[in-house]
């Protein structure tokens, strides 16, 4: 039995502080504007996610219009369509709250059907699109987690430790495979993500010398030399927790390449992908930062399911229970 930091209501209270404060600096960071966003699409559109390729996107008919709709699995495309319609400007961004199902999860301590992430997305300039600009992004974003983490510390000033490093540690996926070779692309973010606290992993889609890339990545929205993982070593669970999927966006050039290289050359014909063949769409930089993520790992949980209400099975239920983990 473990002793609960904070009860279900008081954790409830500290959840909104966490996400009220956190959502203000992001979007005081990087000059973003919050804006409302579907919760779903036509497919046809290809404006959905289709994140590694595999997982089934949620879907429905909307009744007597004879209309199918899938529910997003993340807005990665349609907040770069979104920065067209709304007229920003360079280095201007937009910033909104994404709720997805994921069907086909995995069930575990950081993982649920049910995700809730602020998605983001900024305009810049080509000639931004370079390892300098990414890492400064990166490196704003990670001072808001720092600053998050002293906020939320004060507040409960005895209940939390400090977790976080004074700066996050950059590392391409190669460089990880030279440094790591025998181990499996999980053991490696294991194995740096202890040692350093807080990574980020660069460059993630292409194959690795071995021949498998470090994980499945969408070919049509990140330059996969130009995106990466922002990974921190939670010491409640001994293990890494990502926290944040992000990167500069595929100019044509590379999404031709990119979808080449995956054999997907079928999307090609959808509307976001002939608007950014045809350059109707800006230079871009965003990510989806986890919401359910952070209030876990800033508040010490066990279990994703204390910071989020979801739906869980039998048996994860008994094991939370026999742990004295309150799921909500």
């Amino acid at each position: 039995m473990r002793d609960n930091k904070l009860n279900a209501r008081r954790t409830q209270v500290a959840i909104k502080q966490i996400k009220d404060f956190f959502q203000v600096n992001l979007a005081l960071n990087l000059n973003l504007t919050r804006v409302s966003a579907p919760m779903f699409v036509r497919p046809e559109t290809g404006l959905n996610d289709n994140l590694s390729g595999v997982e089934r996107p949620v879907s429905f008919s909307m009744g007597r219009y004879d209309i199918s709709l899938e529910i997003v699995q993340s807005l990665a495309k349609w907040k770069r369509m979104a920065l067209h319609w709304y007229g920003f400007s360079d280095y201007e961004g937009l910033y909104t709250d994404m709720n997805a199902i994921r069907a086909d999860e995995t069930l575990d301590a950081t993982h649920s059907i049910y995700v809730d992430q602020w998605d983001w997305e900024k305009i810049i300039r080509e000639e931004d699109r370079n390892d300098a600009y990414l890492f400064d992004t990166v490196k704003k974003i990670f001072n808001v987690f720092k600053e998050t983490e002293n906020m939320i510390n004060e507040k409960y000033r005895g209940y939390f430790r400090e977790k976080l490093p004074d700066e996050i540690f950059f590392v391409t996926a190669e460089e990880l495979y030279k440094r790591f070779p025998d181990l499996t692309p999980d053991e490696r973010e294991r194995k740096i993500a202890q040692e350093k606290k807080a990574v980020f992993i660069q460059a993630i889609g292409y194959d690795l010398p071995d021949g498998v890339p470090h994980s499945m990545r969408s070919p049509d929205y990140d330059d996969w030399t130009l995106n990466g993982d922002i990974i921190f070593w939670n010491p409640i669970l001994d293990a890494p927790l990502e926290l944040s999927s992000m990167g500069i966006r595929v100019d044509k050039d590379n999404l031709l390449k990119q979808i080449e290289y995956a054999g997907k050359e079928e999307r090609l014909v959808q509307g976001y992908h002939r608007a950014l063949v045809d350059g109707d769409l800006p230079q871009t930089i965003g990510g989806g930062i986890g919401q359910s993520r952070i209030c876990m790992f800033f508040l010490e949980k066990e279990h994703i399911g204390e910071v989020q209400a979801s739906i869980w099975d039998e048996e994860t239920i008994r094991r939370c229970a026999k742990k004295n983990i309150e799921l909500l």
